[in-house]
């Protein structure tokens, strides 16, 4: 009995040794996604993305030396259940960094948190301005473009095919849905809202109810163009209501932030002619001969057999950025890294990026799309060529400077350089 106890403690004791060295190799970070709720899509485009960086990276040697431990909370797209899940992260998993995330106002709840706890947030799709303007910070970095600079590309086309145009405006009830419209109307021309109108649809947990009514709004209204300002499910359903309700066939329909997986969900019947904006799809690689990112298309691919979204993109890109940071840095030390990311620039799956100091937004190249017909889109192998991309801008000529980001902070009642 004494030998199978000391065999047994024995076990134990190596267990907890084995334990303690692989923690010591390690280093946590947060992956805080949404699993369900209205942009769960778009989650799962972003976990295989982060899984394929990690095992990539892990594969390499990991970060200085320590393999990636990705810790995984779901973030149901609600900022109150993101903020706790950043507190658990941080406090209890000792996660280093967070990441993920598909709304603003998910990334600016969590990022907040981050911040009152000395860690680094990476919003991953978060496209309302102000999560880099008024609600920015020095512990928040967005990967992904803003609402500025999707309204700033698409400007060129609403303006060759829609100018004189009346719009009509159903938006999301949250602050990238209020950013975004604003954008739009900026850039569009059509900030007279008594002729272009709008309604709010709630968020999260609007219903087919409650888009059929902002729709039957939209149609009194008698607009040339709608623009739906909605993301995710939301969109795809929207849409697809709109589209059997007969609106496609005498108004035209913009959705200023588009991706991939809601594209597919909403069909290629329903997408058909659709105008949007994107800072990455996969047709851009092919279409201006970027290596790696046709590599990551096809390794994508081949593992989830479909091809990988906007949303894939940025969490691979966080996590080689991070992992590169640190490793310039020499050190985890979170000021040490913010301070290597700052001004930093690079290129992975596109051309050349780069964190801008100021406001910690990356700037990039930023694309218009068009939706291609059905027809086309059903030819590919994965019945997912949706995006014609119709022009490109650069992104120092996409974000906005300086002085426009000074005037907005300062309506805030912010300071003119992010706080600590």
């Amino acid at each position: 009995m004494k030998t199978v106890k000391r065999v047994l403690l024995s076990y134990i004791l190596a267990l907890s040794l084995c334990t303690a060295v692989f923690a010591q190799n390690a280093v946590n970070i947060g992956f805080n996604y949404p699993k369900t709720g209205p942009y769960s899509l778009e989650g799962i485009a972003q976990l295989n993305g982060a899984k394929m960086a990690m095992e990539e990276i892990n594969a390499a040697g990991g970060i200085s030396g320590k393999k990636i431990e990705l810790i995984i909370r779901d973030s149901e797209s609600k900022p109150e259940v993101s903020a706790k899940n950043v507190e658990e992260l941080i406090d209890k998993q000792n996660c280093q960094m967070i990441f993920g995330g598909s709304s603003s106002a998910v990334a600016i709840a969590g990022g907040k948190v981050a911040k009152s706890r000395g860690r680094i947030y990476f919003g991953t799709l978060t496209y309302s301005n102000e999560t880099t303007c008024e609600e920015g910070h020095k512990y928040m970095f967005r990967e992904c473009y803003n609402a500025w600079m999707g309204a700033k590309v698409l400007s060129d086309y609403l303006r060759a095919h829609h100018s004189g145009a009346k719009f009509f405006y159903i938006v999301a009830d949250y602050t990238w849905g209020w950013t975004t419209e604003e954008s739009i109307r900026t850039f569009s021309l059509t900030l007279d809202r008594k002729r272009h109108k709008k309604t709010l649809t709630p968020f999260p947990g609007a219903t087919d109810e409650d888009f059929k009514a902002a729709l039957s709004k939209a149609a009194d209204a008698k607009p040339d163009v709608i623009v739906l300002v909605l993301f995710g499910k939301d969109m795809s359903r929207a849409l697809t209501l709109a589209t059997e309700m007969g609106m496609k066939k005498n108004i035209s329909f913009v959705v200023p932030n588009l991706t991939l997986s809601m594209a597919t969900a909403a069909g290629p019947k329903v997408m058909e002619g659709v105008v949007g904006a994107l800072p990455w799809c996969w047709n851009v690689p092919y279409d201006y001969d970027f290596k790696k990112g046709k590599e990551f298309v096809e390794k994508y691919a081949a593992a989830y057999n479909c091809y990988p979204t906007t949303s894939s993109a940025s969490a691979y890109t966080i996590l080689y950025e991070y992992k590169s940071a640190v490793e310039r840095a020499k050190s985890f030390e979170t000021k040490a890294v913010i301070a290597a990311l700052e001004g930093h620039e690079f290129t992975l799956l596109k051309d050349r990026q780069q964190w801008r100091k100021f406001d910690h937004q990356c700037i990039q190249t930023v694309y218009a799309v068009k939706c291609r017909p059905e027809s086309e889109v059903i030819k590919d192998k994965f019945k997912q060529n949706y995006f014609e991309i119709t022009s490109k801008m650069s992104g120092e000529e996409a974000a906005m400077d300086y002085e426009r980001w000074i005037e907005e902070r300062k309506k805030a009642g912010k300071p003119d350089e992010l706080e600590w």
